[in-house]
């Protein structure tokens, strides 16, 4: 009977740990290029009280076995790197990715991110950065006398300078693709690192070899649907009870056992 009370406790970590990740995609919403994630779940090991297919005579067996399970745990979380929304925004640096690809981000500490977000800046050295100030790569660096600044689907940069007409080509965008996205691991600051499951990235410009076009001034929103997360959120709370009311049933259980001895 005390089985039950720690298989309901599996349930309430569980859902405790599915009402975390839920709460995490509704508060990143309006994070642009943010990614939603889901729980995943996996039923833990069976007592095996009588073996299916085990003898039950000198000429029958069992059809079925007699297996109580211990609770569930929680496997990993998964990010959905679904295409969210774009949103026109009218910046000539705001950059969205339709399709496949990452941004590739130069992190303090030398190595590389890869990132969604297309919000760029200009810093005072000229040079394209992210929102942290982190270096966009390869390196293009934008001349303090430019006027515009285009930036084609295929991710030419061009800039029109003061008393000039035609554009002038200063740098190219490449982007990163991996075979498997959701082998990325997050580290916030809407940056992403490369791991053994997500493989080595493949780095092409847009619109070749798979990787998506770019599109200047606008963003990509995030992918998390409200709707869908708010009726998440009902379904877990009540799960969560169910697992409640299990170990209350349970002690109440015990309490009547107890009494009548």
């Amino acid at each position: 009977m005390y089985a039950s009370l720690w298989i309901a406790k599996t349930g309430l970590d569980a859902q405790q740990t599915r009402m975390s990740t839920i709460s995490n995609n509704m508060a990143n919403v309006n994070t642009v290029g943010f990614k939603k994630e889901r729980a995943l779940f996996s039923d833990l090991l069976y007592q095996n009280v009588r073996q299916v297919g085990s003898q039950t005579s000198q000429d029958t067996k069992s059809p079925t076995g007699l297996q109580v399970g211990t609770g569930v745990r929680t496997v990993a979380t998964e990010k959905i790197h679904t295409q969210g929304n774009l949103l026109q925004t009218g910046n000539s640096l705001d950059v969205s990715i339709q399709g496949r690809g990452y941004f590739q981000i130069r992190t303090p500490d030398g190595n590389l991110g890869y990132t969604r977000d297309g919000s760029f800046k200009m810093n005072s050295e000229g040079l394209l950065v992210d929102k942290n100030g982190y270096t966009l790569d390869p390196q293009i660096t934008l001349p303090a006398n430019a006027n515009t600044i285009s930036i084609s689907e295929d991710g030419i940069v061009g800039v029109v300078s003061q008393g000039e007409t035609a554009p002038t080509n200063v740098g190219q965008i490449q982007l990163a693709d991996f075979i498997n996205p959701s082998g990325l691991q997050a580290v916030g600051d809407n940056i992403y690192v490369e791991t053994a499951s997500s493989g080595s990235p493949s780095v092409s410009n847009p619109g070749t070899n798979g990787a998506g076009g770019l599109i200047q001034g606008a963003l990509e929103s995030s992918n998390v649907n409200i709707v869908e997360e708010m009726v998440n959120m009902i379904e877990t709370q009540r799960a969560y009870e169910m697992n409640s009311k299990a170990i209350s049933t349970t002690d109440s259980m015990i309490q009547n056992a107890n009494q009548n001895l």
